[in-house]
């Protein structure tokens, strides 16, 4: 029997690390067969290619103009390289039985790609151009739940304060502004399941927000 393909998305600074770790493990207390993975894996060549050439996380991006400025038909053939790159190791677990979480997947493709386009025709044709790309003719298998973990730019920007390194992406506060624009508008587009992470301006706690991920895989019967 084959597995499932759980997503984890969300903004920088909402969790999604802390959630998909935690989520493995809640799992696999409930003696279920699953495995965690995170796009864009830094560990491996196109990884690397992402995270230094493109986003400049370790050294000075090799894009003069910003990461974040970056044509996004451009920008999202090095983030869909690196998924066909190594899906095939990933798709062994799934053929076996595995459920696989992903902290992050093609829907932060289709979020910060189609972030950076102002025109909402010219965006849903971006939308359109990245699910054929990585769906169809790259054959990324779909995931079976994407869920998204909202968090507020200006909560995000606080988060930001503590962190010692920024890549471009995350200096660029209208990038960021873009992003959870572009984010809840895919989550209505291709009907993502939502978890606030905030309430009353502050952030709710690790358990409570991961126990709401468990009731909407509960409630999918995976």
């Amino acid at each position: 029997m084959k597995g499932k393909y759980i997503v984890i998305e969300g903004t920088d600074s909402s969790g999604k690390e802390t959630q998909s770790k935690l989520l493995e493990k809640r799992l696999k207390d409930k003696g279920i067969k699953c495995i965690r993975f995170s796009f864009p894996m830094y560990d491996t060549p196109t990884g690397k290619i992402v995270e230094d050439c493109y986003l400049g996380k370790n050294t000075k991006s090799l894009f003069t103009e910003g990461s974040s400025n970056v044509n996004p038909f451009v920008a999202s053939l090095y983030y869909a390289a690196d998924r066909k790159y190594n899906m095939e190791k990933i798709e062994k677990y799934y053929n076996d039985g595995y459920i696989v979480i992903f902290d992050r997947y093609t829907t932060s493709n289709l979020a910060y790609q189609g972030s950076k386009i102002e025109n909402d025709d010219d965006r849903f044709y971006m939308y359109q151009w990245i699910d054929r790309l990585e769906y169809w003719l790259l054959k990324i298998p779909k995931p079976d739940i994407t869920i998204y973990l909202h968090v507020p730019t200006e909560i995000t920007i606080e988060l930001f304060k503590s962190r010692n390194k920024l890549d471009d992406n995350e200096k660029d506060t209208s990038y960021l502004e873009k992003s959870e624009e572009a984010y809840i508008e895919l989550s209505r587009l291709y009907g993502w399941d939502t978890v606030e992470c905030t309430e009353k301006g502050k952030l709710r706690s690790i358990k409570a927000i991961n126990d709401d991920i468990i009731k909407i895989i509960e409630k999918k019967k995976l």
